[in-house]
């Protein structure tokens, strides 16, 4: 952790990579914006909580202010690009768009990682963090491949999209199956929170919509398992 308003300033600005700051929602002043200014350039979420929150960790002197430092190292998308290309491999990232069950989240990443995914990209906001956890739950692959961290799945898209990379959503009422969508070339695959599924706006600028045929007609898969699947698909097709 990292205790105090001025230590959490001095760690953002030494490139220290947090997972999350929590501030007290009763605290103002100047210190208080530069926090949020920084967590916004450097994108790291923020969660406005009451004291006895941050009284919970057991530290003194929190000054209204905790963050806790990543045990991932973040990535930036563009670079995670260019390595892949220049490496001769085509491209596949994985988007997740508002999961917030670090249990789901550590599975895909496990499951990414076995299946050759070059990044996974998450949002700043509204997702689970990628704590010890998460981790413990993809046994260890969160640590093991790239990570991004961006401000907005939106420009997200439109980065893929300047770098040739076509962006496919999964959903349970798409009328294409996966195994009908061409994922031997480069691409990146959306999936949604399981209460809510992919944000409407993020699904309409995608390539294309698909869906896991099953042959019940029970609500949807876990997140966690349809990823797997998909991915699988991805594999056999670029096997082939």
């Amino acid at each position: 952790m990292v205790i105090g308003r001025n230590a959490v300033i001095e760690a953002m600005e030494s490139g220290k990579h947090l997972e999350r700051i929590y501030l007290q929602t009763t605290i103002h002043g100047t210190v208080v914006d530069e926090i949020r200014n920084l967590a916004e350039k450097y994108l790291v979420p923020i969660n406005k909580v009451p004291v006895e929150k941050l009284d919970n960790f057991n530290v003194s002197n929190h000054e209204g202010c905790v963050a806790l430092i990543s045990k991932i190292q973040y990535q930036n998308l563009q670079d995670i690009i260019s390595f892949t290309v220049e490496k001769g491999e085509v491209p596949l990232f994985l988007i997740l768009d508002s999961i917030t069950d670090i249990r789901n989240i550590g599975a895909i990443a496990r499951s990414a990682f076995c299946f050759g995914v070059n990044a996974i990209i998450i949002p700043d906001k509204g997702v689970g963090a990628l704590n010890e956890d998460a981790i413990l739950t993809s046994a260890g692959a969160l640590e093991k491949m790239a990570v991004c961290r961006v401000n907005s799945l939106m420009k997200t898209v439109d980065e893929l999209h300047l770098n040739g990379i076509k962006v496919f959503a999964s959903e349970m009422t798409a009328t294409k199956k996966v195994f009908e969508l061409e994922l031997s070339e480069p691409c990146a695959i959306v999936m949604g929170g399981e209460e809510h599924g992919v944000y409407q706006p993020l699904m309409k600028i995608c390539d294309d919509q698909f869906q896991i045929p099953m042959v019940t007609d029970f609500d949807s898969l876990n997140v966690s398992v349809a990823t797997g699947i998909i991915l699988y698909e991805v594999m056999k097709q670029r096997s082939l």
